[in-house]
């Protein structure tokens, strides 16, 4: 064995030893527990960061540690590679896209395999390979011909510097997730996934989902947001026409003091035409923000159409304004507004000189409402409401209800605030829609035996938008279905179409005659997942949603894709997230060639416990890599020494029970640590507490170098899954034959940790006065009479009589004098 800790050499051999034996390909066996490790695949950029690397290295160790334990584990890689980042670099360094993602795929699958992360590498796929968007394309084609997709003209989040629409859910403060230019309001016609027909089931699954953060699970519900209310229809004045409104404050609508719609509203439009004050808000509104989250900050802005709606109940007239803070894609388009009782409606009647109509009091003995100041928002009970007043809000809900369905005005409904999925994007580098449109069929999809509809890769990008709409040789086809000319669609999927069924296709990813086979049956549902919460409401919902419909079409059995879910936090240097903008961050290549994988990955897990941030430090990577030092150091000395005889724990003598027992110990909390609790941290902490102790005072004896090889021995195991490749040495050199990889993880011998003797604090009236060792076990008698024979007990004492004698068992005796 080396004297120095060299981890250039010791980690290519130890890559080379995994490589050339397959270690970590999987393949099913029935007869053996499964256990998926995943974590969220990346998007090629070019180089990984330290993001990257703690969010691989939290799932390497979980995986290692599983395979340790006999399971039989599957952990794969592959690249979510369609995006518009390699746009943006195609039209920077004018290289096309596809190659740029292929050379950086390259990169960083070099930068994955040096960092050690045991990956089944025959099982890597990119969503940019056709073999892998052609059976997504396929499966399009089966839920349109099911009725779950459609296509219709939409208002939609248009990014102006990206030139693409975006999902709500890609919507943050108004602007857009990756340009953060302002969002536009746009009518575009769209490709949409019916995601609202699963919304009660979507709902429902979380409750099963008990290995999932609850945060995550508070931020889906309240994503799909299920209400119960009344969808009521008012008339509009002069016309035979309703408009239809929903509201889950029934009780409030005797207050109602005007009617708002969206500017994008039929009637706003309609008003429109002859009315220019109308015409220009509309106009003022299409830059407006338009995420649902920014309605509560936005200012509110509106303008009276001159239209009459007519209440449902009383026949009254009351104004339609076209507002700023209603949204179209939301229920109708259109809200009823009640400014007594909504502190929105209050503030935009009181700047617009609206009445203010309150028709709720509080109950009992609580104060009146004071709505100079504000609304009253609570639930009460009714008043100047004709039949209903007197009534709970409660009991209101009920009977309002009951009278609009009897006269055919209105009916109970529940509502969710989840939208349609929008998939399609105006953009090249995605997955061409496999959709032909004919001008006698309209939209006919690809037949399966056509597929996949390949996308060009041989472009040039340029600031005018997709050059798909511009190559007549991918747009121009034939109809499948009558055979005239059509012309095929230009639009790409949303990215995270491709990331809602990527973790199938692992199962079988070598399939070439079926999106899935049987092998999924075996692997599914993942059994950990890793990644960021910044996907809670996006990828992690979407894939969710998409593991029903693959159920569905028969292609997969369980509900829900991901048994458990850990999300890691971000890592951050002097306080901030890691970014090139604020110029902080760390390239943890240079931190590999500089002092090797395993040290990044200790420091990485060492730094914090994997939910919470990480404080970057320069002296915590440097602590880690002289602990590795360390750890080679004593390897190294106990090896020089020779061969370990066999252990015999009955010949140990105390000071080597003693030391054994911190070896089981230390076993038994980091099993602990990292199998249940993923305290990876405390777990690191403890083998360093074990090896501090090996450290104080060597045991040449026969059985004392015994102790010291089960006690080696027992810590390369407990770090190999965090530090694989010093560990794949360091157990080679303590003799052992079969690779640290193929071995169990340490059991822990309780025998061990049976103490023969305890020591106890003694005190005399509540002072300690000294410490007595007793047998374990040892009678409450026996231990008085030892404890009373302890010379500076007997001082203390100085023949008072005694009163009593209180012990603690297992820590303190206090003797009251």
């Amino acid at each position: 064995m080396d004297t120095t800790y060299a981890p250039d050499r010791i980690e290519a051999e130890a890559r080379q030893y995994w490589e050339s034996h397959r270690t970590f390909r999987a393949a099913e066996d029935p007869g053996r527990e499964k256990y998926y490790c995943l974590s969220m695949f990346p998007y090629p950029s070019g180089r990984l960061h330290m993001g990257h690397v703690r969010n691989y290295t939290i799932g390497d160790v979980i995986a290692r540690y599983q395979r340790m334990q006999g399971r039989n584990v599957l952990q794969p890689m592959g690249w979510d590679a369609f995006g518009l980042p390699a746009e943006n670099a195609a039209l920077q360094n004018r290289v096309p896209p596809a190659r740029w993602t292929r050379d950086n795929i390259d990169y960083m699958r070099r930068q994955l395999r040096q960092l050690g992360f045991g990956y089944d590498w025959e099982r890597e796929l990119a969503t940019c390979d056709p073999e892998y968007y052609r059976w997504e394309q396929w499966f399009f084609t089966r839920l349109f011909e099911k009725g779950l997709v459609y296509k219709k003209t939409a208002v939609v989040n248009w990014d102006p510097v990206d030139q693409t629409v975006l999902a709500n859910e890609q919507v943050i403060d108004g602007r857009g997730w990756r340009s953060g230019a302002p969002v536009e309001r746009r009518e575009i016609p769209q490709w949409f996934l019916k995601i609202t027909d699963y919304a009660e089931e979507l709902l429902a699954g979380l409750d099963t989902l008990d290995g999932w953060p609850e945060q995550v699970r508070t931020m889906q519900r309240n994503w799909i947001g299920r209400s119960e209310g009344i969808e009521m229809q008012f008339g509009i004045a002069g016309r035979t026409d309703t408009l239809p409104i929903y509201t889950t404050r029934p009780d409030t609508v005797m207050g109602v003091t005007f009617v708002a719609v969206a500017p994008e509203h039929p009637l706003a439009h309609e008003a429109a035409a002859d009315n220019a004050a109308v015409r220009e808000f509309i106009d003022s509104c299409r830059n407006t923000r338009v995420a649902e989250a920014d309605m509560a900050t936005l200012e509110k802005r509106g303008v009276d159409t001159g239209l009459k709606a007519l209440h449902p109940i009383s026949g009254e007239p009351v104004p339609v304004w076209a507002a700023n803070f209603v949204l179209m894609e939301y229920g109708h388009g259109a809200v009823m507004a009640v400014p007594a009782h909504d502190q929105r409606d209050y503030e935009f009647a009181r700047k617009n000189g609206i009445a203010v109509r309150q028709v709720i009091h509080p109950v009992g003995d609580a104060p009146a409402a004071d709505l100079s100041r504000a609304a009253f928002v609570e639930k009460g009970i009714l008043g100047d409401s004709g039949e209903f007043s007197g009534l709970t809000s409660e009991a209101a809900f009920a009977a309002i209800a009951d009278w609009l369905e009897r006269a055919g005005k209105g009916r109970r409904q529940v509502n969710y605030r989840l939208r349609d999925w929008g998939v399609s994007r105006q953009r090249y580098w995605g997955c061409p829609i496999p959709i032909i449109n004919c001008a006698c069929c309209g939209a006919v999809p690809v037949p399966a035996a056509d597929l996949p509809v390949i996308l060009p890769t041989d472009v040039e990008i340029d600031a005018s938008g997709s050059p798909l709409k511009k190559m007549a040789a991918f747009i121009e086809t034939t109809c499948p279905r009558c055979g005239g000319k059509a012309e095929r669609e230009t639009d790409t999927f949303d990215t995270f179409f491709e990331s809602s069924w990527y973790f199938a296709r692992y199962a079988c990813a070598d399939q070439r005659e079926a999106m899935l086979d049987a092998r999924v049956d075996y692997w599914l549902p993942v059994d950990q997942y890793i990644g960021g919460i910044e996907h809670a409401v996006l990828h992690l919902l979407y894939a969710r949603f998409f593991n029903r419909l693959l159920r569905d079409e028969g292609l997969l059995k369980p509900d829900e894709p991901f048994t458990c879910l850990l999300t890691q936090g971000m890592v951050l240097k002097d306080g901030a997230k890691m970014s090139k903008s604020k110029g902080n961050t760390v390239d943890p290549q240079g931190l590999i060639d500089r002092y090797g994988a395993d040290t990044v990955r200790l420091f990485t897990m060492f730094a914090a416990p994997p939910e919470q941030s990480l404080e970057w430090s320069d002296a915590g990577v440097e602590g880690a890599y002289r602990f590795l030092k360390r750890l080679w150091k004593q390897v190294h000395d106990h090896v020089s020494a020779g061969s370990a005889q066999p252990l015999a724990p009955a010949a140990l003598d105390a000071a080597q029970k003693a030391r054994r027992r911190a070896v089981h110990a230390t076993i038994a909390k980091v099993s602990d640590d990292i199998g249940r609790r993923f305290t990876f941290n405390t777990a690191i902490a403890a083998c360093m507490e074990l090896l501090n102790e090996l450290g104080r005072g060597g045991d040449p004896s026969v059985q004392g170098r015994a102790v010291m090889q089960e006690a080696l021995e027992a810590v390369v195991l407990m770090l190999s899954p965090i530090v694989p490749h010093i560990t794949h040495a360091l157990w080679k050199a303590l003799g052992c034959e079969a690779a640290v990889v193929e071995c169990r993880w340490p059991v822990c011998d309780r025998d061990a940790l049976v103490q023969e003797e305890l020591t106890l604090v003694v005190q005399v009236n509540g002072k300690v006065r000294g410490k007595v060792s007793v047998p374990a076990g040892a009678a409450q008698g026996a231990i008085e009479s030892l404890v009373l024979e302890e010379p500076n007990v007997r001082k203390h004492l100085q023949g008072r009589p005694i009163k009593k004698v209180i012990v603690v068992p297992g820590k303190l005796v206090n003797v009251v004098a």
